[in-house]
């Protein structure tokens, strides 16, 4: 993530006084706002970045945030440290909801949902979108207020192979405010999960972002996913796969009874068609269960087990 120097954004000191911070950004905000530069995407650009530092630098709370942020990120820099390497982590605002590893959508997922809509930097809604953001600071300047739709919030949540079976839900706080949120079934790892309009509030009357919950299913100690489709290892006595028997095979829903041919070999696969995950827009349809059969020796013979063996061989030539 890259660092914004909002000092020289504005083309003030870091001593500036508020007066001083006013009267710049209202000078450069006439210059590049976009009523004055039509269809000019440079210009778009640079009066959003003049926005942001003025967002920043005029609000004593977020000022002194970013002073001590920036005093940490030149300690670093004289210290040797690579930008990549720095750790934003500790400076994160957002995410004293319920669950793992809440971040801000970073400008790429943005471009890629929405086009460069986004009002505020990666950087600002990582260090100060939970602080709040007020409204596009066009006043007293004669130009109108164009509304802004609010940041989105992105926000990992692991779930069981189960709970992505059957369907699962999972309660957060925002604001105050209880969400619960329900993860479909057949849910898998990637998928995204939107809460509409709980966000981050729109700028001038624009719409309010959303809330995303990006999916992680967990391991599980017996089957293995692929797409819809489960995997398993079934253990066969020697006896069962020589001569042909049953075996209960486990499914999500319980164990089902699955008929071994005689002279079954070791390794052999059985689809139990229906016996997957459900699909995650057609619940109503599943995935198939691949069992793998792993035939299994006997470990202690006793006396005459070992002579019929001993017979068997003898007559197989």
């Amino acid at each position: 993530m890259e660092y914004k120097d909002y000092y020289k954004i504005l083309g003030v000191g870091k001593n500036a006084t508020e007066k001083e911070i006013k009267q710049a950004f209202r000078k450069l905000a006439r210059q590049y706002h976009p009523d004055m530069n039509p269809n000019d995407p440079q210009a778009e650009a640079r009066f959003k970045e003049i926005n942001e530092a003025y967002e920043v630098l005029s609000d004593p709370e977020k000022r002194k945030k970013y002073d001590q942020l920036g005093a940490d990120w030149v300690r670093w820099q004289q210290a040797g440290g690579q930008p990549g390497d720095f750790d934003w982590s500790r400076w994160t605002t957002w995410g004293t909801g319920q669950g793992p590893n809440v971040r801000y959508a970073t400008a790429d997922d943005l471009r890629d949902l929405f086009g460069d809509s986004s009002p505020f930097s990666d950087f600002f809604s990582q260090i100060f979108g939970g602080m709040g953001t007020g409204r596009a600071r066009t006043e007293g300047f004669g130009f109108r207020t164009r509304p802004q739709r609010g940041q989105d919030y992105e926000q990992d949540v692991e779930i069981t192979l189960e709970e992505a079976f059957h369907g699962t839900t999972r309660t957060l706080q925002r604001d105050g405010e209880r969400l619960d949120v329900k993860i479909p079934r057949g849910a898998d790892t990637g998928t995204r999960v939107r809460l509409a309009g709980k966000g981050a509030p729109g700028i001038a009357g624009g719409p309010a972002g959303d809330i995303y919950l990006r999916v992680k299913v967990l391991p599980h100690p017996r089957f293995e996913r692929k797409g819809d489709d489960l995997h398993t290892t079934v253990p066969v006595d020697l006896f069962t796969a020589v001569l042909g028997g049953e075996v209960r095979v486990p499914t999500l829903e319980g164990d089902v009874l699955l008929k071994i041919p005689p002279t079954t070999q070791n390794g052999r696969v059985f689809r139990l068609r229906g016996k997957g995950m459900p699909r995650l827009r057609k619940p109503d349809e599943r995935g198939d269960l691949l069992a793998k059969v792993e035939v299994q020796l006997p470990t202690h013979l006793t006396a005459e087990q070992r002579r019929l063996f001993e017979e068997l061989r003898r007559i197989s030539g």
